[in-house]
């Protein structure tokens, strides 16, 4: 009963710092890649080497069950150890250079911008072979607001590559975006692209979206009332708006949405606006009525 007693109270109080953090102003909301505040950590997930890098997004961030959107820099000949998570799945995904991905001991190289969705109960890694470092996006989502983790020991060095992956990968290439004229109403032309759909993820995730916005382009308002979504900002500047309040955003940036909230987006720079979105629901039901729907596979 006492152990029922403290798990009951931990999620009271992780519900209650959830919905100050959601009652805060957007721009306090919105997090922030500043890679001189980024920690140097060694031996991740028993890997070889360092990595630098930091959340911009956490538990906190957003109701559903969006544990952490991680920004780093994984350093020359380092990476991330082969581990499983079994009640919660996450991705890799490189903004720059090429990394070594592995899924249950199977590993490829992929170059970037790309990423790889490593499902719940499946053993994965990353590891950079080159001599430079790589800009690199972790995002990690549950079956509930835990985080778990186990180590295999093995940091995934030297070993065989396959040609061709044997398993899910995602390329963000801009020539494959498709266009959106005047998106729920707004301005201009926007080139979007389904990255992921809901099939893909074991848990409440939904989707991963690619989007690009010219320069003077838009997006109108939108809203899901059982869906939420973290944006980042993958280059460009813009401005969003969310419940009506604005907040200008630069590459590097995350923008979390949550449910029933409305937003939009606009490029205000001189470059286009990219975003990557990562779609979550509110439960696995919301989330199968989600996927039933066959307009929102890509």
């Amino acid at each position: 009963m006492k152990t029922i007693a403290l798990a009951c109270t931990f999620y009271v109080i992780s519900a209650l710092l959830t919905t100050l953090v959601l009652a805060a102003p957007l721009a306090e909301r919105i997090g922030h890649y500043v890679p001189a505040n980024a920690k140097q950590i060694s031996a991740v997930h028993d890997g070889a080497g360092t990595m630098n890098f930091g959340p911009i997004m956490d538990d906190k961030t957003l109701s559903t069950n969006l544990l952490f959107l991680h920004r780093g820099i994984i350093a020359p000949h380092s990476g991330i150890g082969e581990h499983f998570h079994n009640h919660c799945e996450e991705m890799f995904v490189i903004f720059s250079g090429e990394a070594q991905f592995t899924v249950d001991g199977r590993t490829a190289l992929l170059q970037a911008p790309a990423g790889a969705p490593d499902r719940m109960g499946h053993a994965h890694a990353i590891y950079n072979p080159t001599d430079k470092p790589i800009e690199w996006l972790n995002v990690n989502v549950g079956t509930s607001k835990v985080y778990d983790a186990f180590n295999l020991g093995d940091p995934r060095v030297g070993v065989p590559l396959d040609p061709i992956p044997q398993f899910i990968t995602m390329k963000l290439d801009r020539a494959a975006l498709k266009p959106l004229v005047q998106m729920n109403g707004g301005h201009g032309t926007i080139m979007r692209r389904r990255a992921l759909g809901p099939s893909v993820f074991s848990t409440p995730w939904s989707y991963v979206d690619h989007l690009l916005l010219a320069p003077g382009s838009s997006m109108g308002t939108s809203r899901m009332a059982d869906l939420s979504e973290a944006y980042y900002v993958m280059a460009g500047d813009g401005a969003v708006t969310v419940d009506g309040e604005t907040a200008t955003i630069h590459a590097g940036d995350s923008i979390p949405v949550d449910l029933g909230q409305s937003k939009s987006f606009a490029a205000t720079g001189n470059a286009p606006l990219e975003l990557l979105v990562f779609g979550i629901a509110r439960d696995m039901k919301t989330k199968e009525a989600f996927a039933a729907d066959s307009a929102n596979a890509n």
